[in-house]
């Protein structure tokens, strides 16, 4: 993979998360990763604040928006490719084995308007596969491990790894929830990080490590080969795999685990609006063990 994209960096403090904005410099040609929906838990008060900010740079740049890519179901906001893609034409893209995590989470939910076929996004892709992005590509690599259907999006020298790796001194993602796999996360990783070392990588998220007083959200397959303080060279995959799950038994669920889910598992839609005409976001209440 050749060429350098233009990237630009959208940081949501509220979910810690990045949305980017990667264009063919040549053609204006765009993506935007993971946009981001404004959701307030308390009020139950959505908007598009932050995925407008988006929007205005890409009229600004005078990009055109090809694809809306996901890097997954996230279980920490709710995404906002629907807007992106009315405003733009956008297609929304997600791996194909977003399949898998609709069928966890449908019966979980109760919702039968789920497909569990992927039938609510554009396009489904497969590891391997590549996008067009003007002069550039974009190639797919499935990277399960968090979620059954994470992949990364690799577009010239840099990689969207979405909720696979995070900065060299915060580590990795969790493997706790439903389809979640450790050993599966631990050789995603290792793939991403056979990537050559000057391999530019973005994280989806940052929460600031220990010690560091900014949000950070680019570094290279060097730094995290030499720096990563869960899966540097010389770890290796038992190591890897006690010490996440360790780290996994201690963590609370995202606040916004349960509304992102059954949102992002629509492609970013609503559930069906109840007779009132108000959609209802579930909460599924079981009695602790």
């Amino acid at each position: 993979m050749t060429g350098r994209p233009t990237i630009d960096a959208f940081f949501d403090e509220a979910t810690f998360t990045v949305t980017y904005l990667v264009s063919d410099p040549a053609s204006r040609r765009a993506v935007i990763v993971d946009p981001v929906l404004d959701y307030d838990h308390r009020s139950g008060k959505a908007s598009t604040v932050s995925a407008d900010k988006v929007l205005a740079k890409v009229r600004e740049r005078g990009l055109q928006i090809d694809w809306v890519l996901e890097t997954h179901a996230h279980a920490d906001h709710l995404t906002a490719a629907p807007h992106i893609k009315a405003a733009t034409g956008a297609k929304i893209v997600i791996g194909e084995h977003i399949r898998d995590v609709q069928k966890i989470f449908a019966p979980f939910f109760n919702a039968p308007d789920v497909s569990c076929d992927g039938g609510e996004f554009d396009r489904l892709v497969r590891d391997g596969e590549t996008l067009p992005l003007g002069g550039l590509e974009i190639e797919v690599m499935h990277v399960p491990g968090h979620t059954p259907a994470d992949v990364a999006y690799r577009i010239g020298d840099a990689v969207f790894v979405g909720d696979t790796l995070f900065m060299p001194d915060y580590g990795t993602a969790r493997a706790d929830f439903p389809g979640g796999d450790v050993v599966q996360l631990y050789r995603s990783i290792r793939r991403l990080l056979a990537l050559p070392g000057e391999t530019r990588l973005f994280m989806c998220h940052d929460y600031k490590a220990p010690g560091r007083t900014v949000y950070a959200w680019e570094t290279t397959v060097a730094e995290e080969r030499e720096k990563n303080v869960h899966v540097h060279d010389g770890v290796s995959e038992e190591s890897f795999v006690a010490l996440r799950r360790n780290r996994d038994a201690t963590l609370p669920a995202p606040v916004l685990l349960l509304p992102s889910v059954q949102v992002n598992i629509r492609a970013g839609r609503l559930p069906p609006p109840d007779p009132n005409g108000v959609s209802y976001l579930r909460i599924p209440v079981r009695w602790a063990p």
